[in-house]
């Protein structure tokens, strides 16, 4: 595979070859930034390991999206009422100085958000609910 490099204003092309094994088959990596269903079978990561309060419970763990990291709210893009899609921007969190986008996992429409900007979350508190 033939790639072109361009450093301090110098073009180079270069001729690169896979040395490694075709990865096609092995299952997905966890999307970074992608919010979970806590109702589904790969719950969010560290919701019942964290040595802090555990897990608020919601009456349908099936329409509850949950963190899946700590941090701070930065931005709520999305609303009550809303209809999305999966995959859309809910909202913006900063952990260790970086900005995760998280996204919904699924469509449907947003029943309520459980966070507001500038607000802490940790891993495992509950976002959103759908309806």
């Amino acid at each position: 595979m033939k790639l072109r490099i361009t450093l301090d204003e110098r073009t180079f092309e270069v001729e690169v070859e896979v040395a490694q094994e075709d990865h096609a088959n092995l299952p997905p990596a966890y999307p970074v930034g992608t919010a979970r269903l806590s109702g589904s079978a790969a719950a969010a990561p560290g919701a019942a390991a964290s040595g802090g309060n555990a897990p608020v419970a919601v009456a349908d763990e099936s329409k509850a999206c949950r963190s899946p990291v700590s941090g701070v709210v930065v931005k709520v893009i999305a609303a009550a009422g809303d209809k999305i899609n999966a995959g859309d921007s809910i909202l913006v969190l900063e952990a260790m100085k970086m900005e995760t986008n998280i996204t919904a996992p699924q469509s449907g429409v947003i029943a309520s958000i459980k966070v507001a900007q500038g607000g802490r979350v940790q891993t495992g508190d509950v976002l959103v609910e759908f309806e």
